[in-house]
């Protein structure tokens, strides 16, 4: 949402109005603090900084060293360049791709708000982020975007990329997008909390449901850009089957969008996957979370063993 963005640049996060939005961040600031994690996976959507009508990518990896924040009408946010890890990133398109996903690939690439706002509200406002930053940027601007079904597999084949990567890392995946919203149209600023707390205890739960769950059904309850919640079960595809709710935050109104955030951790893993090589131990973005255009949720995928 570039009007949490437009509030931390102008410090005014203490004004009433968004006192209660970043409030609701302070434990997810420190969860991220005590992560620590070597890598972030941002899962979000371009708002015509990188892309145009010209060329939209269903499914977009940055593979380059350093993506530097986008002028957006006025001006590059105030926020550190976002340094890249291209050998994950090749690591991850190589794997990917031979799982037939289809990425695009992008080694040269500007990042707005969708990406740089989540990670001030899990970071804060550092002179340097404190990891490298691979972007995934997911087409839910212009129809048809990518199902539900198809956002939770890529996770999964996120995971197994990670998974098998020969170098020890702590990785950090973040899901955003808007919860329910409409910007314009006779549904203009519909918010629908009923839907939007259901779907962030599915997320936890019953995240089958949400990956069947058909667009118009999405557009139905939660307003036309609420199709972003798609872009939570990348994120989600990432975990286990079963997961730990560690931390959940829901407000409404922020602008026009309601502002939910979620942190999930993996419970134990089955022995099937125990097995493996490396463990995966992802936590929770959000941003799209874990929280509008700034809801998101986050996974950590933790490798415990060094992949031989």
């Amino acid at each position: 949402m570039p009007a949490i963005g437009a509030a931390i640049d102008n410090h005014k996060t203490d004004q009433p109005y968004w006192q209660r939005v970043f409030a609701g961040f302070e434990k997810s600031k420190a969860w991220m603090a005590k992560a620590k994690p070597d890598l972030v996976i941002g899962v979000y959507n371009d708002h015509a900084s990188a892309f145009s009508v010209e060329f939209i990518p269903t499914f977009a990896l940055g593979c380059a060293a350093e993506f530097p924040p986008a002028d957006e009408g006025w001006g590059p946010r105030p926020v550190p360049v976002v340094k890249g890890h291209p050998e994950m990133a090749s690591h991850i398109a190589q794997s990917v791709i031979l799982d037939e996903f289809d990425l695009t690939i992008i080694n040269k690439m500007e990042v707005d708000h969708g990406l740089t706002v989540p990670m001030n509200l899990m970071f804060g406002s550092p002179a340097e982020w404190p990891c490298p930053v691979i972007p995934l940027a997911v087409n839910v601007v212009m129809y048809p975007p990518p199902t539900g079904h198809r956002c939770f597999m890529l996770g999964r084949a996120i995971r197994k990329a990670v998974e098998s990567y020969p170098e020890d890392m702590r990785v950090v995946i973040m899901g955003t997008g808007g919860m329910s919203h409409q910007i314009s149209g006779p549904r203009a600023g519909l918010i629908n909390s009923k839907f939007d707390k259901a779907f962030l205890d599915n997320l936890s739960k019953n995240p089958g449901k949400l990956a069947r769950m058909p667009h118009v059904e999405y557009m139905r309850e939660a307003g036309a850009e609420g199709i972003e919640m798609v872009m939570w079960l990348v994120m989600r595809g990432a975990l286990h089957a079963n997961v730990k709710e560690v931390y959940r935050f829901y407000t409404v109104p922020a602008s026009n969008t309601a502002v939910g955030h979620i942190i999930l951790d993996n419970t134990a893993p089955a022995k099937r996957a125990s097995a493996r090589k490396a463990k995966a131990r992802p936590a929770a973005r959000k941003a799209k979370r874990a929280p509008a255009k700034t809801k998101r949720a986050a996974a950590r995928v933790r490798e415990d063993v060094r992949r031989s």
